[in-house]
């Protein structure tokens, strides 16, 4: 890291016209798109152009500003680790250090447009220069989670055939133990301050690289990255997406659901091998020119956290819902949050009662977002909107949300269904490309007139959608479909319950039966274990329909997770029906 410290105190020199492109193929001068015009192509007003580069057309373009004055002097990276150690880059740095990485990859490691390569670092700032770098190239980049496996790790160099892996220090012995039978791979690219046999050093190159480098000009619809999305049968899908559905399809999103100014400092949470990363932390960010805020921490530590939020000048956070949980049981009316104003959440459903303990502890609201990897998000809570607790918003412009039964008919207001966006005459740009190579899942997707999420829901009357669990996490049982949400929420609410699984257990009478998973606060770890399966059981008849109790409750230690916090309930329901 500490090639990167260094750069805070240099001054660059800047050539005198715009960075990026500036000429059309048909010669015509090229005027840069706007904000405006990017809410316009987002809202399908004004049809997506032959090409686009979010590199060269969003950030060069902040660039400029911060050069002429235009924006403010926020920075639009800011990132801390806890130990003293601080990096600050404005726009203009960011645009020439992504240019040294840019040649840092193109030229000793070989890379070509098109090519692919895995992605697999913390959230350091080197995570974000190998993604605009990327861009800046037109390399096809795959984040990924620095939890995965040596297997997770094998399956996706191999499915995608990467030429490249580019890691931290904790990930290079897992990619070694795999590496060989990995044909396609031909360079491991590490970054630490430390070297490796085997491995290219991502400092040392960076160090001597060239500041000068020219943008790919890409196509709209050009691949640009990858993401392997899980499904509760067979291998991760790669869903793919364009240049465009991300850099520019995320702009209502920035505005509308973040509600992000190019004043604001946004704090987003998620883990750098998902798509919110990607949503959060770079491109509805930047394309509303906000400054990006990380802390590394190396674990969740509530007192860090809040720490921090009353320490820096953050404006905007998202966290996921499990993050919240935590910190309502916190005295949260101590600590005073000087510039905090707008608080979001997603990746999981939000517990009512979370919602409703965070606004009467801080005076704020909590706007939770609902979306996917494949299509970014759906449906969301939209500042001045009003709130209704336990539903995820209505839905985002530009998709028309609907609720539709399995023949693809629209179903009324207050009818259980699929999660599902109509189509129009086109597949929506904003939608990802592809799943890579699985035409059949591809085609999947789509029934009659419609995008089927795979989730199920309900709409009210005044539009507002509510979240019922996964099409195959609703619970059957005695002819009762049981949504394991509704159940979990009902357990957090009494005070023995730190967080709970919901999910479906084989029966010899009814088939199926609800079981909780139950995370017991410390206080009540010694309770009689019988006595308090009995108070739990009969706390969720009383909050919820009687016939959604847990018929059996089992205290674990922990829950399995993703980074994110959302809860891999298929893992658990395969071990209730010994599928593992």
């Amino acid at each position: 890291m500490k090639i990167f410290f260094r750069y805070q105190t240099f001054r660059f020199i800047w050539l005198t016209k715009p960075p990026g492109r500036h000429f059309h193929k048909d010669r015509q001068l090229w005027t840069p798109l706007t904000l405006a015009d990017f809410e316009a192509i987002n809202r399908c007003n004004r049809p997506l152009p032959e090409n686009f580069n979010f590199a060269a057309d969003v950030l060069d373009q902040w660039a400029q500003k911060e050069k002429t004055g235009e924006r403010p002097a926020n920075p639009a990276l800011w990132w801390v680790n806890g130990k003293g150690d601080e990096v600050k880059w404005s726009f203009r740095e960011l645009g020439s250090l992504s240019r040294k990485a840019a040649n840092v990859l193109t030229k000793p490691c070989g890379l070509q447009r098109g090519d692919h390569v895995a992605v697999i670092l913390p959230r350091i700032p080197e995570w974000w220069l190998v993604n605009v770098a990327c861009i800046r190239t037109g390399i096809v980049f795959m984040p990924g989670t620095i939890q995965l496996t040596a297997k997770d790790i094998l399956y996706r160099l191999r499915a995608s055939k990467a030429k490249c892996i580019v890691a931290s220090e904790e990930v290079a012995p897992v990619v070694e133990s795999i590496a060989l039978e990995c044909p396609d791979l031909k360079t491991k690219l590490l970054v630490s301050p430390q070297s490796r046999t085997g491995w290219l050093s991502f400092q040392e190159l960076f160090q001597f690289a060239s500041e000068e480098h020219s943008c790919v000009e890409t196509r709209s619809q050009e691949p640009m990255t990858i993401y392997f999305t899980s499904g509760t049968t067979g291998s991760p899908k790669m869903a793919q997406h364009s240049q465009s559905s991300l850099g520019i399809g995320l702009t209502l999103c920035g505005r509308y659901w973040l509600d992000l100014k190019s004043s604001d400092i946004i704090w987003n949470m998620s883990d750098t091998g998902w798509v919110k990363a990607a949503i959060g932390s770079v491109f509805s960010s930047w394309l509303c020119g906000a400054c990006v805020f990380v802390h590394q921490m190396a674990q969740f530590d509530t007192d860090i956290f809040l720490d921090t939020l009353t320490t820096y000048p953050i404006t905007t956070l998202c966290s996921p819902p499990t993050v919240y949980r935590m910190l309502v049981r916190k005295d949260l009316k101590r600590y005073k949050f000087k510039s905090l104003r707008h608080c979001l959440t997603g990746g999981e459903p939000l517990n009512p009662e979370v919602l409703e303990q965070w606004r009467a502890q801080t005076g704020l609201e909590l706007y939770e977002g609902y979306g996917q990897t494949e299509v970014g998000i759906i449906c969301a809570n939209q500042k001045g909107q009003e709130i209704k607790p336990g539903s995820m918003g209505k839905g985002m412009l530009p998709y028309d949300v609907q609720i539709i039964d399995e023949n693809g008919n629209v179903l009324p207001p207050g009818k259980e269904g699929e999660i599902a966006l109509r189509l129009k005459s086109t597949r929506p740009f904003c939608f990802f490309s592809e799943y890579v190579d699985n035409p059949q899942k591809t085609a999947a997707t789509i029934r009659g007139d419609f995008y089927v999420t795979g989730d199920r829901g309900v709409m009210d009357s005044d539009g507002y959608f509510w979240f019922v669990g996964r099409a195959d996490d609703v619970i059957i049982s005695s002819g009762y479909r049981i949504g394991p949400f509704e159940v979990e929420s009902a357990l957090i609410e009494h005070p023995a319950v730190v967080e709970s699984a919901v999910v479906s257990s084989p029966d010899q009478i009814r088939r199926e039966v609800v079981k909780a998973f139950v995370v017991l606060a410390a206080p009540f770890k010694s309770y009689n274990p019988e006595k308090l399966t009995l108070e739990l059981q009969d706390h969720v008849k009383k909050s919820t329909a009687p016939y959604k109790y847990p018929r059996k409750v089992e205290f674990v230690e922990e829950l399995p997770k993703t980074i994110t916090g959302k809860i891999k309930r298929n893992v658990l329901r395969d071990q209730e029906w010994g599928q593992r």
